[in-house]
């Protein structure tokens, strides 16, 4: 699994597996799997069969999941600063909304 490229002088030469092997994990990485997953993607790529392609479903759908949580914490964000930026922009308050939204134990 490991890529040891041979070198012909300062070049690496890389076979078209191994190039293949690359633009799957830099892939993968763009996709935001842990280099764990990426780790326990190939073995499975490599493996083939139902068992591996039933596993590889599983961690792509945990990694949706993951996806789909942040994506809801990240618009809980943005509701919570959005709104004190209203706030702040309409408020004739002696305290400042965007400072109490920040100094907040759970801004919520």
């Amino acid at each position: 699994m490991l890529l040891r490229p041979r070198r012909e002088g300062k070049f690496r030469r890389y076979d078209g597996d191994d190039v293949s092997r690359l633009k799957f994990i830099r892939r993968t990485r763009q996709l935001g799997f842990t280099l764990d997953e990426v780790r326990s993607l190939l073995l499975l790529s490599a493996a083939g069969g139902e068992r591996a392609r039933a596993k590889v479903r599983s961690i792509a759908a945990a990694h949706v999941a993951d996806i789909r949580n942040k994506i809801a914490d990240l618009q809980g964000m943005e509701r919570v600063l959005a709104d004190a930026i209203c706030k702040c922009e309409a408020a004739k308050l002696p305290k400042c909304p965007l400072i109490e939204v920040l100094s907040a134990d759970r801004p919520d």
